[in-house]
């Protein structure tokens, strides 16, 4: 019997059903009993806890193979392909990117112009596997789903930050090309349709040939040879008469024989007919 004025703390007990035989004049009775235990304070664990561990937050980098398109590079004086190509990491060197731009520089790589437009290929990163790492590999294996959504929002992400500058929806269509009315303009002007025409020379060729007949001058004219005498004088650039210009002209070009790059072209066209290329001319022709 508790003591008066005192209070005993009840214990939580938790009741077993058992069975207890109980003889009752030879009768065998089977009654439920009600065991009284002492409940003990065991912590509770989730079954899904003990089955699942959390996987661990991994931040996988995601490196995406992007094409960039290609940099054009006006070349100013002073320049050289290798000094260019190391500017821009170009793998192969300066062989490379002569390779590449054969027909805006022409035969001679150590002979490059200012004004000249180059093109350069971007380099493209590879993916590297080793940057993910086992725990990143086990969470994808656990939940492939959430984790294929999550790479495919890291990636977004990554690129909308460093590689939009880069990646382009679509490709832009390239602006014509433009050139400047000068000499340096006219040669690369008719080195473009020659190129097109599958017609031969390079740039210093053409410049050579140019500064001998005419001194840059495409109005010059000659009438005191033995063709003006016949009459049918050496005219432009490249000193073409006009039976010449006309069965030489290049389509697409003026008719006019003192236009500079028609000049040119038609002069360059029967010099590949005679001699392989004007790069072979080396005096009157």
């Amino acid at each position: 019997m508790p003591a008066q004025g005192k209070h005993r703390r009840t214990k939580s007990v938790s009741l077993s059903r058992g069975i207890a035989a109980v003889t009752t004049g030879g009768v065998v009775l089977a009654l439920p009993v009600l065991g009284a235990t002492t409940a003990s304070a065991t912590p509770a664990h989730s079954v899904a806890a003990e089955k699942a561990v959390a996987p661990v937050s991994v931040t996988a980098q995601v490196n995406s193979v992007t094409k960039a398109a290609p940099a054009k590079h006006s070349v100013v004086a002073g320049e050289t392909l290798s000094k260019i190509a190391r500017e821009y990491s170009v793998s192969g060197g300066w062989e490379k990117l002569y390779e590449g731009n054969r027909k805006a520089i022409g035969e001679n790589p150590n002979l490059i112009h200012p004004g000249i437009k180059l093109t350069i290929g971007a380099k493209a990163a590879a993916p590297s596997d080793a940057k993910v790492g086992k725990a990143g590999k086990a969470a994808k294996a656990a939940a492939p789903s959430a984790g294929r959504a999550a790479t495919a929002e890291r990636a977004n992400r990554s690129e909308r930050t460093a590689a939009a500058p880069v990646a382009q929806a679509a490709p832009v269509a390239a602006a014509p090309a433009t050139y400047s009315n000068d000499l340096d303009g006219w040669i690369k002007e008719s080195l473009a349709i020659m190129a097109e025409r599958g017609i031969p020379g390079s740039y210093e060729g053409i410049h050579r040939n140019i500064i001998r007949e005419s001194s840059g001058n495409p109005n010059a004219i000659n009438n005191w040879d033995s063709n003006a005498v016949k009459g049918t004088p050496s005219k432009g650039l490249l000193q073409v008469i006009d039976p010449t210009f006309q069965a030489y002209h290049v389509p697409g070009t003026s008719t006019d024989s003192y236009d500079p790059v028609a000049n040119i072209t038609a002069a360059c066209n029967y010099a590949a007919d005679r001699y392989g290329s004007i790069d072979n001319v080396f005096g009157a022709y």
